[in-house]
């Protein structure tokens, strides 16, 4: 059974037949060419090389075409990569330049040296003779609630050396007042006087304290 056809499949199909006609009176046969060429003073022999050259030049125009798409495209993702990075890095850096070592009144909300019994004081003094370990415990304000930070901490001798560092990853963090805390062992080679310890977020100091061992 033939296909019927509606109106506008008709139109369609008009049309196409139409441009298909044109464009073979636009082409030209092989002897038509070559024929040309003959008139225009031109080895017409050189008619299959030349179109094969010319075939070579389109696919090659094509190819650098889809490549400069793709080299376009690789570069906008290296550029939104860095806006990204660079966005993400300033967010951190807002983030951490707001915490801060709490300087509250109340005890249990500054920075205090305990030993690894907290009675919730400040000591001032310790005798090496405790043993143990000393705790230098800091309460941070403005904490960036579901991140962890990066601490790290110097204990320096009386002499003014760096003995000792802690650096470490808090836990997950989940209020905006957070403690935390760095430790040191405490012994009897323990150089007696005045001893400092001071705790960092990056590069920036958050807090210090100093003590005296006996």
């Amino acid at each position: 059974m033939e296909q019927r056809l509606t109106d506008v499949q008709l139109e369609k199909v008009v049309a196409e037949v139409q441009r298909l006609s044109q464009r073979q009176q636009a082409e030209l046969a092989p002897e038509q060419v070559r024929e040309i060429l003959r008139e225009l003073n031109l080895p017409p022999e050189f008619l299959e090389e030349a179109m094969v050259q010319l075939d070579r030049r389109e696919a090659l125009a094509i190819e650098q075409k889809r490549d400069r798409w793709i080299i376009g495209g690789f570069v906008g993702l290296i550029f939104f990569s860095v806006i990204g990075f660079l966005v993400f890095t300033q967010n951190e850096q807002q983030m951490t330049a707001r915490v801060m070592a709490q300087r509250d009144r109340v005890a249990a909300l500054r920075d205090r040296i305990t030993l690894n019994q907290d009675n919730g004081g400040n000591l001032s003094t310790i005798r090496r003779q405790d043993n143990g370990k000393i705790f230098y415990r800091i309460t941070l304000s403005n904490a960036p609630v579901g991140q962890q930070l990066s601490l790290s901490c110097n204990w320096i001798d009386p002499s003014g050396e760096i003995v000792h560092q802690n650096r470490y990853q808090t836990k997950e963090i989940t209020t905006p007042i957070w403690t935390t805390f760095c430790r040191h062992n405490l012994g009897s080679e323990m150089p007696v006087g005045t001893w400092k310890v001071e705790a960092f977020l990056g590069d920036r100091r958050l807090s210090d304290a100093t003590f005296n061992v006996k």
